[in-house]
């Protein structure tokens, strides 16, 4: 029997099967410096430990993406090592704060499979959770990946397209705030003078800047994150694949927009929930990502009267400015959205 891992293919998963996948992974600076290094994230809570502790931190916690992707990265040698795709995202909650020096793992069950009817391909569910040492939940969330089949001639026993909610309802979201003391916050630290109130449902806010990615960028991200998905990394066999090259990992377009946003949401200091998530098109190495955003909602935080989330439509695009707000072009490699991500991010009253 051979040793090493073919990974699994859609016939190998099972609805209500559960996955302890490896390897727990121990988060330091050096993390943090590198996701900094990678994307230029400014926010001032992950960025200074002095003004993290002046409203309520242990500590500066480390961004939350950068936790999305330990802990989703944790999940591709077992859910997605043969992945076409990564689809979407939904349900995902922030419930811990994470710090240097904790050690996160992950748990995944399989809540829905669906064979595409090409019968080469399949979409898998699942819910992943990542704990920190302690066992305490840091984060929660739901994806759908398109996986191939080993075994194209394979029967699916059991199919199953789970019902999931559209939105995080608002009495969900906080969970990983500590007690606050925004009475303490300093905007010209921040970067920001805008403040929750200052922002209104339906208004549109276009970030201007834009940020070129090189290979060398989302090669070392997803060696950071311990993402293996081989449409990834292995150009020789990329080379024969669809594009011609290597994709660039989803997730890290959500971070080049998510730090992008800083010009103009410069306060929303956490993200507490994504209520969903869909890459519309692939990106390359080469392109210009850029980003705007809309805000959808408002709402209170649960036990935080310092604090309100706006809930924010962000698109990402490449070579594609936002001044005209662009909603939808999926042509692959061509200037068009390429992100459409829907979430709550929390900001000072």
């Amino acid at each position: 029997m051979s040793k090493t891992n073919p990974g699994n293919y859609f016939e190998d998963f099972r609805l209500g099967q559960t996955i302890v996948h490896a390897t727990p992974r121990t988060v330091t600076t050096g993390d943090v410096a590198l996701y900094t290094a990678l994307y230029g994230p400014r926010f001032a809570v992950q960025s200074s430990d002095e003004f993290a502790r002046s409203i309520g931190y242990a500590r500066s916690p480390i961004d939350d993406l950068l936790t999305f992707h330990m802990v989703f990265g944790k999940t591709v040698p077992d859910v997605s090592l043969n992945a076409v795709a990564n689809l979407g995202y939904a349900e995902c909650r922030f419930l811990a704060p994470v710090y240097p020096g904790d050690t996160l793992s992950t748990v995944s069950e399989v809540i829905g499979l669906k064979e595409n009817s090409n019968g080469k391909t399949g979409t898998v569910y699942v819910r992943s959770v990542g704990c920190n040492q302690h066992g305490a939940e840091v984060l929660s969330y739901v994806r759908w990946v398109m996986v191939r089949k080993g075994n194209e001639a394979a029967q699916i026993a059991e199919q199953k397209v789970p019902e999931l909610a559209s939105v995080v309802v608002p009495e969900k979201l906080g969970a990983a705030l500590p007690r606050l003391a925004l009475e303490n916050w300093d905007n010209a630290l921040a970067g920001s003078g805008h403040r929750f109130g200052d922002y209104a449902v339906g208004e549109r806010i276009d970030h201007v800047d834009g940020m070129t990615v090189e290979e060398s960028d989302h090669m070392l991200a997803t060696r950071l994150y311990q993402n293996t998905a081989k449409v990834h990394f292995n150009q020789f066999t990329e080379a024969q694949g669809r594009f011609g090259r290597r994709l660039i990992y989803g997730g890290h377009v959500i971070s080049l927009a998510r730090a992008l946003t800083f010009n103009g949401l410069g306060n929303a200091f956490h993200i507490a929930a994504i209520n969903g998530g869909r890459h519309v098109a692939p990106l390359f190495a080469g392109g210009t990502v850029h980003a705007w955003s809309e805000v959808l909602d408002k709402a209170d935080v649960p036990g935080q009267a310092g604090a309100g989330a706006l809930r924010l439509r962000s698109r990402a695009t490449v070579d594609l400015p936002c001044a005209e707000f662009p909603t939808e072009d999926g042509k692959p490699r061509e200037p068009g959205v390429i992100l459409d991500l829907d979430y709550w991010a929390v900001l000072p009253k």
